[in-house]
C-alpha cells in the first residue's frame, strides 16, 4: 500500500520567524522518505506561490494542497482540481473588512494578490479591489488580525455571514476563506480518490499544528502534531511528535495494512 504524506507548511514544516526557517533536517528526511517510494505534498493554506520562493531547490512535494483545499496540483503544478470564491462575495469580503484596517490577501489562480506592497521574495500583484485582479478563479481571501482572539471573532463573522457560501477557517492569528465544501481534510480527501487510480489504497499521514488543520488530521488515517499545537489539536492527533522528522520516521517505519 502506498504511504501518502500531507504536510501543513506554517509552523509545521517551515518557521518563518525563527533563525533556521526551514530546518535541512527535515528536508533531508523528506528525500529519504521520498527516495523510499512513499509520497511527500503540502497541504496548506498559502498560494501556490507562498510556496515555491521558499522551497525550491529544497524540497520537490509530490503534489499541493494549497488554499485550503481550492487549488490542487501535482508536483509539475498542473491542475488536479480547482474551485474558486465567487466574484460578488469575495468582493463584499473585502469591502466588510477594510483593506485599510487589515492586511487582505486573494489566491488568484495560485498567485498572490494584496493591497499594498510588501516585502515578498516572489511574484505579486498589488491590487485595489476584485475589479483589476488578475482573471480567474478566486482560490482564497485570507486576513491577517493582530490576535488570536481577533482572528475567532473574524472568523465566526464570516462563517455567519457569508456560510452559504465559503468556509472561514482560523490559522493562528491569520483567518483563511475558502470556497463552500472546501478544507484541507477535504482535499485530501479528494486527494485519495485521485490517487487511487493510479496506486489503489493508499495509507494517508497527516501532520499540522493549527486549529485549521483539524480537517486534515481527521481525514488522515494517521496523524501527527506538536506538543506546542493547541490542546484540541493534540487530541484529534493520533500521535504528538518533537519534529516532522519524528513523524515521517515514525511513518516510514509504520505498518503498510
Amino acid at each position: 500500500m502506498k504511504k501518502v504524506f500531507a504536510s501543513d507548511f506554517d509552523g509545521t514544516l517551515y518557521f518563518y520567524k525563527a533563525e533556521v526557517k526551514l530546518p535541512p533536517e527535515s528536508v533531508v528526511k523528506i528525500r529519504e522518505y521520498q527516495a523510499a517510494g512513499n509520497l511527500f505534498g503540502l497541504c496548506t493554506g498559502r498560494q501556490v506561490g507562498g510556496l515555491t520562493p521558499f522551497i525550491t531547490g529544497y524540497v520537490e512535494p509530490d503534489f499541493f494542497i494549497t488554499s485550503s483545499g481550492a487549488n490542487i496540483v501535482d508536483k509539475d503544478y498542473r491542475e488536479i482540481r480547482k474551485k474558486g470564491v465567487d466574484r460578488n462575495t469575495a468582493d463584499a469580503i473585502i469591502r466588510l473588512m477594510d483593506p485599510d484596517r487589515y492586511r487582505l490577501t486573494l489566491d488568484v489562480e495560485g498567485d498572490i494578490c494584496v493591497f499594498k506592497p510588501m516585502d515578498y521574495p516572489g511574484k505579486y500583484y498589488v491590487i485595489s479591489g476584485v475589479d483589476d485582479a488578475p482573471e480567474g478563479l478566486i482560490h482564497q481571501v485570507s486576513i491577517h488580525t493582530e490576535s488570536l482572539e481577533d482572528a475567532a471573532a473574524v472568523s465566526r463573522m464570516i462563517n455567519e455571514r457569508f456560510g452559504e457560501y465559503v468556509n472561514a477557517f482560523q490559522n493562528v492569528i491569520e483567518v483563511d476563506i475558502a470556497p463552500k465544501g472546501c478544507s484541507k481534510g477535504e482535499g485530501v480527501d479528494f486527494l485519495r480518490s485521485w490517487m487511487k487510480k493510479e496506486y489503489g489504497d493508499i495509507l494517508l499521514y497527516g501532520i499540522g499544528d493549527s486549529i485549521n488543520d483539524l480537517p486534515l488530521l481527521e481525514a488522515s488515517d494517521i496523524s501527527y502534531t506538536f506538543p506546542y499545537a493547541p490542546e484540541i489539536v493534540q487530541q484529534k492527533a493520533t500521535k504528538v511528535v518533537d519534529t516532522i522528522v519524528d513523524a515521517l520516521e515514525d511513518s516510514m517505519q509504520g505498518e503498510t495494512r
